[in-house]
Parts: C-alpha cells; structure tokens; sequence
C-alpha cells in the first residue's frame, strides 16, 4: 500500500446530514488530516461551513482531483459500491459511510477491487467507540454477568412523521434495517463473533411510511440469543442495552450524546466532549444492583486509527472483510424476512476462515 504525503488530503464526497455533521468536523479534528475538496451540489451551504476548502459539484472531479488521497463517501447508500470502485480505481484510499454496500455482491467486488489496487478501504462503523457500548463491552469482558445468555440492543428514535429525504423514500437502501441495522449488527459480531443463524421482522409503522421504520432481528448463537432493534415510535422506557448472564444482569439506559453534541455543534475534543454522565447498572446473583462509571467515548479514534494505517503504523481500524460480514448479516436478515424463515449466514467457508483470522473470534455456526 501506497502511504500518501502528510498531511493526509481528505476529500468529502455529499455535505448532508452524514457528511456535514460527523466526518467533517472529525476529519478537521484529526491531526495529520486535512479536508482540502467537497463534492455537493450545494456550494453555497458548503463554503458557508468550510470557506477555505475548495468545492466541486461532480463526484468525479473529487475521485481524480489530484489534491486528495483519502476519499469520503458520505452519499446515498445505492451510490456506495459505484463511487468507492471508481475512487479505488483512479488510486485512492477509501473510506465509506455504513452501510458499506447494498448487497453482499456488491461487497465482494469491492473487497476484490481494494486488493488488487493495494489501496485502504474502510467502513464508518463509528458506534465501537460509544460510550455506552464500550462500557458494556469491558463488563461483559470483565465478567459482570457470568456467560452470557440474552443480549438486547436498542437503538430507538421517536419521529412519528414520516419526513422527504431519501432514507425515508421508497428508494434502494432506505429504510430503519440499513440505516440503523449496521451500527446494531457491528458490535454483536465485534462482541460474539459470527450467528450461526438469523431471524428477522420488518414492519411500516407509520402513516405515509414506504419503507421499514420498525426491525427487529435475532441473532441465534446456540445457547445465546442476540436481539437488536430499532424503531421510530419509541418516545422513551426502554433501555439502550440489556444483558442477561450465568451470574448476573446489566442495564444501559441511555445511548453515547456524540451525535447529539455533533448536531448541537460541539467541536470534537471539546470540554465534555464525549462524557455519558449515565453509569452502568450490575445486578449480582442475589440481585443487589451496583453502578458502575462510564468512561466517554470518542469517534475521533476512528479516523486517527486510518491516519495510523496509512502511515504503517496500526492495522486498518475497520476492514472491508469486517464490513462484508456486517453486509451478510443485513442481507440474511432482509431475507429472513422476506421468507419467514430464519437464515444461515450467507459466507463462504473461505471468507469464515479469512474472518475468523483477522479477528481472531470465533463463529457459531
């Protein structure tokens, strides 16, 4: 792999919600990167935030811009495999937004592609560094619970109408399962490894909704069961995580306040930045409860962790290979649904084994 020049030369494909409100401010906030060129069709919104970055309406003026080294792609989800295929082909290192493709063709041929090119190609999976999750991943690893037998994971949102952006359309890629489905999934496989099957539930909840706002999946990891879920009508009561065990239970109630500081304009490494004032509940075999601190949490580790690939110093901080699994979880789940049947994981024995070596997890099934 090609280390380009320092700084890094980072271009932002799309200035919407993805682009504008956390891989710009994270990018200017990592050290040794530098956001030289945005593609928007918005310009005018664009120099109004970033007056000194240069801005091109076309992507593919981006993607051969020879004033960048490092693409974003924080566009529509349909847009992915086509943009970070001709990013890779015109020599350069790539970073793309989750979900990491439409399908799990598309993200075998991706996969493909950043080999041959020897370029880096990563996923924005950025909720492996949420306060919440981390602080239940070092308990679970601790050994709070004992073994773990029920593992539940919300990520909720109350927004009862249904509002005009392309998530919410009757469009390729929308909908709550791979707009939220990813951050879910990623950190089950980060925490247990590969399900040996998955069963899945999708619903429209809401008046004039056109795609799913209300999944909910089961992860079978024999005698441990996975449930993530997601919704768009739940005002409040339900807790971000709960996990059961062979010696006791934990609760999380309330979810990382990175995207919520972000949106309110927090500078990322400002005072607070991170904090979750929220602690952990243990309840022990006997059921006394105790509180345990949260330490903050801070996405800005995710792009220091491509500033360290792309220099030789760390491993990619999220592989296509770790992406591709994610996708193969989605897309199982899709068709759990759509069959009503629950699903075995739909990769090779190669990629299993691949897996199972970078990662050095294990696979239920």
């Amino acid at each position: 792999m090609n280390a380009p020049r320092i700084p890094i030369r980072v271009g932002l494909v799309g200035y919407g919600y993805a682009g504008k409100t956390f891989h710009a401010p994270l990018i200017a906030a990592t050290d040794g990167m530098a956001l030289t060129v945005v593609a928007s069709s918005d310009a005018t919104r664009v120099r109004q935030d970033l007056p000194t970055v240069e801005v091109v309406v076309e992507p593919s003026r981006l993607l051969l811009h020879d004033a960048v080294d490092l693409v974003v792609l924080a566009t529509p989800n349909a847009s992915h495999a086509p943009l970070a295929s001709a990013a890779l082909r015109a020599g350069k290192h790539v970073v793309v937004d989750k979900p990491f493709t439409l399908d799990l063709a598309e993200a075998r041929q991706l996969l493909q592609l950043a080999h041959a090119s020897g370029r880096l190609l990563s996923v924005f999976h950025n909720r492996r560094w949420d306060s919440d999750f981390l602080a239940v991943r070092q308990a679970i690893a601790d050994g709070a619970v004992g073994q773990v037998t029920h593992f539940e994971s919300h990520i909720d949102r109350y927004r009862p109408t249904v509002r005009a952006r392309w998530r919410e359309q009757a469009v390729p890629g929308a909908g709550i399962c791979y707009d939220l489905g990813p951050h879910l999934i990623d950190q089950a496989l980060q925490l247990f490894g590969l399900p040996a099957r998955i069963h899945a539930s999708l619903a429209i909840q809401r008046p004039g909704g056109m795609v799913d706002d209300w999944a909910h999946l089961l992860l079978d990891y024999g005698s441990t069961r996975v449930v993530l879920h997601a919704s768009m009508l739940v005002a409040g009561g339900v807790a971000r995580f709960t996990v059961h065990g062979s010696r006791g239970s934990l609760v999380k109630l309330t979810a990382d306040r990175q995207e919520a500081q972000l949106l309110a304009g927090m500078t990322p490494g400002a005072v607070g930045w991170g904090e979750d004032p929220d602690p952990l509940t243990v309840y022990d075999d006997t059921g006394t409860a105790r509180q345990l601190p949260v330490a903050a949490g801070d996405y800005r580790h995710y792009y220091r962790g491509i500033g360290a690939a792309l220099a030789g110093r760390a491993a990619n901080p999220v592989t296509p290979l770790e992406a591709l699994a994610v996708m193969a979880v989605l897309e199982a789940a899709l068709e759990a649904d759509r069959t009503g049947r629950s699903m075995a994981l739909p990769l090779t024995e190669a990629e299993r084994i691949s897996w199972q070596q970078q990662t050095g997890a294990t696979a239920a099934g």
